[in-house]
C-alpha cells in the first residue's frame, strides 16, 4: 500500500477547464462525462459547480476562453491514479487539479456562498461609487471666468512686448 493513497474513502475536490471549441451546453456534457468517470471508479460525487466561460490569464493549448467546472467526491484513493490519468489522457479537459478537500457541510457552502454575495454587493456598491464621482466631476462646472476686459488686456500687453521672437 502507497503511503499517500489510503485504502478508505478519501474526499477529494476536482477543478478542470473545458476548452472554448465547444459550446456550454456541450461543456456541461463534458462535466457529466467527468462525473461518470469518477462513479464508474466508485466514487461518490457530493457537490458540482459550472462556473461558466471565463477568459484564461495566458493561453493554453491556443484557447483563451475556457468553461470552468468544479467537482467534489468521495473516492478510494487506490482509484484515484485512475481517474486522474482518464482525465490527463481526455481531449475535452486542457488543465485538471485535484486536491484532498475537507468534507464542507451543507451549512459551510451555505455560509460561504452568503459572504461570497456580500462581497459582490460590497464591489457593486464600490463601481457604482466610483461612476457618481467621475461623472460629477466631468458635470462639475468651472469657478473661474475672466472677464472679456481682463482677457484683452492681456492680450494687448502680449502684443505690445517687442520681444515676441
Amino acid at each position: 500500500m502507497s503511503k499517500t493513497k489510503s485504502s478508505g474513502l478519501s474526499h477529494y475536490e476536482l477543478l478542470f477547464i473545458i476548452p472554448n471549441k465547444f459550446t456550454e451546453g456541450e461543456a456541461n456534457e463534458v462535466s457529466e462525462k467527468t462525473k461518470d468517470l469518477i462513479v464508474k471508479n466508485q466514487g461518490q460525487v457530493t457537490y458540482t459547480e459550472f462556473w461558466g466561460k471565463k477568459q484564461l490569464t495566458y493561453p493554453i493549448k491556443q484557447n483563451e476562453y475556457g468553461y470552468y467546472s468544479l467537482i467534489e467526491f468521495d473516492l478510494p484513493g487506490i482509484n484515484l491514479e485512475k481517474v486522474n490519468k482518464e482525465l490527463r489522457m481526455s481531449d475535452e479537459i486542457i488543465r485538471h487539479q485535484i486536491v484532498v478537500k475537507k468534507i464542507r457541510t451543507e451549512k459551510q457552502i451555505a455560509f460561504d456562498k452568503r459572504i461570497a454575495e456580500k462581497i459582490a454587493a460590497k464591489n457593486i456598491q464600490k463601481e457604482k461609487a466610483e461612476e457618481e464621482k467621475e461623472s460629477a466631476e466631468v458635470e462639475k462646472p468651472k469657478d473661474k471666468k475672466l472677464d472679456l476686459k481682463d482677457l484683452d488686456e492681456k492680450l494687448d500687453n502680449i502684443l505690445d512686448t517687442k520681444d515676441l521672437l
